[in-house]
């Protein structure tokens, strides 16, 4: 019998998600941005669509740092596609910014619901 995960419902962590919930694999996204090779990118959907999920993951695969986070990809689909995109796995210094847990009426007092 297959143990049965949580729907990661409002978790936007990547590895977390991995490791505890299911997931439908958007690794192929990586392929994507590298095969498009734009110098800007927009990421506009709906709200609760996966855009924080989504970041969190090309970030996870992209980030260098000093945990090995190739672990998180070797079973997705991006694996799959060979060298030349697994080549680019962790070789990055990223910039991660998220706003979505700002809670604010007016950027000035950056408070005060």
């Amino acid at each position: 019998m297959t143990k049965k995960l949580p729907l990661p419902v409002g978790n936007t962590n990547y590895k977390e998600i991995c490791r505890e919930s299911y997931y439908i694999d958007k690794t192929l996204l990586v392929k994507e941005l590298l095969d498009e090779k734009n110098k800007i990118i927009l990421f506009t959907r709906p709200r609760r669509f996966g855009k924080t999920l989504n970041m969190d993951m090309l970030r996870t695969f992209f980030e260098k740092t000093a945990e090995a986070t190739s672990e998180y990809f070797t079973d997705k689909k991006i694996w799959q596609q060979g060298e030349e995109y697994i080549n680019h796995q962790g070789k990055y210094p990223v910039i991660y910014l998220s706003l979505k847990d700002i809670k604010a009426r007016k950027w000035e007092t950056g408070n005060g619901l």
